[in-house]
Formats: C-alpha cells, structure tokens, sequence
C-alpha cells in the first residue's frame, strides 16, 4: 500500500513538472494534475493541500539534483575562475533538463511563505557553493558579489526560458562574459 501511495506521488510529481515546463505556474491545477495521472481530483487532495505544497516538495526533490549537478561540474573545473565559469555554464545548461524547467517556471510571489522559503534556502546553498571561488578570485565581500553573480545567471536562465531573440549559446557566453569579465566586457 504504501509503495502504491509512494508511486502515485511520484506521478503526481512528474505530471507537476511537465504542466510547469508547458505552461508554468498558471498551468499547475488540480484538475490537470487528476487528468494526467489518471486520478480522482480528490485524490490528489490526499496528496497535496494546495499547489504551494506540491511546488514545495518539487522544490525538495529537484533542486538538491540540480544544485548537484552544478557542484560536480565546479569540482571538475579546477581553478576559481574555471569554477566560477562551469557554475555559470552548467546551470544555463540545465535549463533544457525538465527538472530545472519546473523550478525556473515556479514564481515565488504567488506561493505561500513555506513554499518561498524552501526556494530562498535552496537559492541560498547554491549562491554559497560559489562564495568560496569568489573569495579566491581576492573579492572582499565575496557574498554580495556571489548574490550578484547569480543575478545574472537568473537574467540569463530567464531569457532563455522566454525564446528571447538571441540563441541560448549566445546567452550563455554572455552570462560567462559577464560573470568574468564584469561590465568591461
């Protein structure tokens, strides 16, 4: 029984991140979700209390993944310069993957205060993973240029996301450009 609840969730799951990657946070309703799996739309209420919660536990599952993903492309880089560039790079490519898809597409602003802290914390531990090759690099507040630097890389991820004008190649080497290079370009 359990397991039969543990694959139904992870279903649920599933059907959440195509519905954000297809149609962002306005397409993730209950409804669709019932229609996708298969189950009864009060079903799904056994599950889940509200879209918040299911954005949470994606949150959960995903971005831990995500954040791994970018920390093992940083230790294989070497230097902090090759870090702070394979940081960039990795998670700009991670935009095509349907895990990342479903975070980029979630919106902070209409979930509940769980939902948003969840985001805020995993945001956190990314923007530490790149605070210390900052620190290498001799910047003195390492922190601040760390938020900034995943300020960009957010701009980034967005333009590629919204099909802007430029190829998403053209986004990353700017991105890189920026993030190493500053405004001088």
């Amino acid at each position: 029984m359990a397991e039969h609840r543990s694959m139904q969730r992870a279903a649920l799951l599933d059907a959440a991140r195509s519905l954000l990657s297809e149609g962002g946070t306005e397409a993730l309703t209950f409804p669709a979700l019932a229609e996708r799996t298969g189950l009864a739309r009060s079903s799904v209420y056994e599950y889940f209390r509200s879209r918040g919660a299911v954005v949470e536990e994606l949150c959960e599952v995903d971005f831990p993944v995500w954040a791994a993903e970018v920390e093992a492309a940083m230790v294989i880089a070497g230097g902090a310069e090759a870090r702070i560039e394979a940081y960039v790079r990795k998670q700009l490519e991670l935009v095509a993957d349907r895990r990342h898809r479903a975070v980029v597409a979630i919106s902070a602003s209409e979930l509940d205060a769980g939902a948003r802290e969840k985001i805020r914390a995993a945001h956190g531990g990314l923007v530490a993973m790149i605070v210390d090759a900052l620190a290498d690099l001799g910047h003195t507040e390492p922190r601040l240029a760390a938020m900034l630097l995943q300020g960009v890389v957010d701009a980034a991820v967005r333009r590629v996301e919204l099909g802007a004008a430029e190829h998403p190649d053209a986004i990353t080497e700017a991105a890189v450009s920026m993030a190493l290079g500053g405004v001088r370009g």
